[in-house]
Order: structure tokens, then C-alpha cells, then sequence
């Protein structure tokens, strides 16, 4: 009798999608919670990056505070950078 291999699970990439924006700001919409209830990462262009403040998938861009420029109200002004956006699950 011939045993069958069982079937792969799927990852956790395919079960969980990532929202197509999403920003840290706390004053911006809310986002989807189950978003969160894992570690998540944002590549740009290839590259993964641990400082994006917002990113939004389908526009291909994200953003990124500034080192030392700061707006009026003392937070650090964002500099949008623009090219492959991609989400991924740690």
C-alpha cells in the first residue's frame, strides 16, 4: 500500500495579504489589524527597509524622515522614494 505525501500547507504569505498603503502615523486611517499580528518588512527596489514611514504598493513609493531636516511642528520632514514596492513576512 502506497502512502501519499501529505499536502505543503500554505505559507504565510499566501494567507495573509499586506494592506496596498499603510502609513505609521497614528493620526492616518486604521488599518487592517491582522496585518500586524505578524513581523513584516518593506523592500524598495530590491533592498529591505527598516525606516519607512509610510508606503503605499500599487504607486510604487514609500516614505522615509529626513536625518536632520525638521517641519514647523518639529517632526522630521519625509522624503518620498519612488520605484518596486514590495511587502514580505519575516
Amino acid at each position: 500500500m502506497m502512502m501519499q505525501k501529505p499536502s505543503i500547507a500554505p505559507t504565510l504569505t499566501s494567507l495573509l495579504t499586506q494592506p496596498d498603503r499603510l502609513a505609521a502615523n497614528p493620526r492616518s486611517p486604521p488599518p487592517v489589524a491582522e496585518s500586524f499580528e505578524h513581523e513584516s518588512g518593506i523592500g524598495v527596489n530590491g533592498k529591505a527597509r527598516t525606516n519607512v514611514e509610510e508606503h503605499c504598493i500599487r504607486e510604487g513609493w514609500v516614505t522615509i524622515p529626513s536625518p536632520k531636516a525638521r517641519e514647523c511642528y518639529g517632526n522630521p520632514m519625509q522624503i518620498a522614494v519612488k520605484g518596486t514596492v514590495g511587502a514580505f513576512y519575516a
